[in-house]
């Protein structure tokens, strides 16, 4: 099976219906079906080996990655943000691709590609509709190729196959299950797996697409209400945005939204507890989920953020900071580092298994002999199947031999009324190795905590060792556009 038919069973069902909305124009299914045969066409006959994509949001992503699809050519979304030599790198390593986008980037920082802008590519893609087949043609089997973050070593080429998306799509969506009147606010930047996934599980599921290319909170609030959107993902630092921006101006309604699905980075449970109150009817949904599992492999339900927003029982709200269960397609595992099953409560790293979980690479395939994927996110699974995460397995702070958990550090400082936000890190110790220090940023006209009281905190509500040898104070901390903090920027503060 091929995601194109996601596309191709939209436009048989409603091919009148709007699909898509991006700078005021409105697409339909059958348009965009027939722009996408066109698109594959012009493929096909480019003789490329990867389809990339280096702009921001717009009508050139879906028809991009339907018509990839339908030629049986990888497609590759590229970070724009990336530096020049680390952009002229990546786009080396797919040579030769038929490139939508920035023309001048591309020929100014690598060759032997075809290259065509938005508005050009569309446009041609529209023109080659008319004589174009809807031939599937097989290739490698490879929908998507997305280059990772590439944190701490060259990015890694992981790469999601027909199968493993429409195994996420199929086992989670269902077909044609929108109103008419629903749409779906897509604000995530097109290159990560977050934008992807938004796009094939509204057109599978028929719910109309309302693109904001960059995400600026006064134009998002003002196209939510454009367009009377009634979905939305958010990254945790644009939800705070969101709500800064609302409480600001003193209008804190979304009228028509009835549905909040965030995740991409630690949603502090303070932000959450404060947009339940302000939007007491919206349906709030956290997903949890990495590129190489084709998005989300756990959910915190609208109920379970019901029940834990409401509960006096600590350990049920608590739940609040989880990312909920896992699907039911998902297997999931908590393991040490000799690989061996935990039980509930006890920290370790994160596994999974399901068919949408790919763990391949360009490079080599990160699925053990069982098909188990290693996430190295840590975190532990309570005694009633919640998922929390710790952070990254690299960023668990070794003192003196013992594991120590970032967030377990940071939820405390960020209960404090003062604490907009908040890092712990590992910084080189003499005596321990390593030992804890800790970024922390304040709300706006609040009193900076002194540093003796934040060691008591910590010290009172965790042990001493969770106590940090250093303290600073930030007006902000360090995220990417998905709302990832970047430790390794918190640990030059230091």
């Amino acid at each position: 099976m091929n995601i194109f038919l996601i596309l191709q069973m939209a436009a048989e069902a409603g091919p009148d219906r709007v699909a898509l909305v991006c700078d005021g124009r409105r697409w339909t299914y059958a348009e965009l079906l027939e722009a996408a045969k066109g698109a594959a066409e012009i493929f096909v006959n480019s003789g490329c080996s990867h389809v990339a994509l280096l702009d921001e949001s717009s009508e050139a992503s879906p028809i991009g990655l339907f018509g990839a699809a339908l030629a049986g050519i990888p497609y590759v979304p590229l970070n724009y943000r990336l530096a020049d030599e680390d952009l002229g790198a990546l786009l080396d390593r797919i040579t030769p691709a038929y490139v939508i986008g920035d023309m001048e980037r591309v020929n100014r920082l690598s060759q032997g590609h075809s290259c065509a802008s938005r508005e050009a590519f569309v446009a041609a893609a529209q023109a080659a509709a008319a004589g174009a087949s809807d031939e599937e043609r097989e290739g490698e089997g490879i929908a998507a190729q997305i280059f990772t973050s590439g944190t701490t070593a060259a990015p890694k080429a992981a790469l999601l196959r027909h199968a493993n998306l429409l195994g996420y799509i199929l086992g989670t969506v269902e077909f044609m299950a929108a109103d008419e009147n629903d749409a779906q606010l897509v604000c995530v930047p097109p290159y990560h797996i977050a934008g992807i996934s938004a796009l094939l599980s509204s057109f599978y599921a028929m719910r109309r697409i309302v693109m904001l290319p960059a995400f600026d909170p006064d134009k998002w609030l003002q196209l939510a209400a454009q367009e009377r959107v009634t979905n939305a993902f958010l990254v945790p630092t644009m939800l705070a945005r969101i709500i800064s921006r609302m409480d600001e101006t003193g209008d804190t309604t979304l009228p028509s939204v009835q549905s909040l699905a965030y995740g991409g980075g630690r949603m502090p449970p303070e932000l959450i507890a404060r947009a339940l109150d302000l939007f007491p009817n919206c349906n709030f949904t956290n997903a949890y989920g990495l590129t190489e599992t084709s998005s989300t492999v756990a959910l915190l339900t609208p109920e379970d953020h019901r029940v834990a927003h409401g509960s006096a029982d600590p350990a049920v709200r608590a739940r609040l900071g989880s990312v909920g269960k896992p699907l039911p397609t998902i297997e999931l595992e908590i393991r040490d580092e000799e690989g061996r099953k935990l039980g509930p409560n006890e920290r370790g790293e994160i596994y999974v298994r399901g068919e949408q979980v790919s763990g391949e690479y360009r490079e080599r395939s990160a699925l053990d002999a069982d098909g188990w994927f290693p996430t190295r996110d840590a975190g532990y699974l309570d005694d009633e199947g919640y998922l929390f995460l710790s952070g990254r397995a690299d960023d668990v702070i070794v003192r003196g031999g013992e594991n120590i958990s970032p967030g377990e550090i940071e939820d405390v400082l960020t209960a404090h009324e003062a604490i907009a936000d908040a890092a712990a890190v590992g910084i080189p110790s003499v005596e321990w190795g390593e030992a804890v220090g800790i970024a922390v940023a304040l709300w706006p006209n609040r009193a900076a905590p002194g540093e003796d009281e934040l060691k008591t905190l910590i010290k009172d509500r965790l042990r001493s060792s969770r106590v940090p040898e250093k303290v600073v104070f930030v007006e902000t901390l360090p995220y990417n556009e998905m709302g990832k903090l970047l430790r390794r920027e918190v640990k030059n503060l230091f």
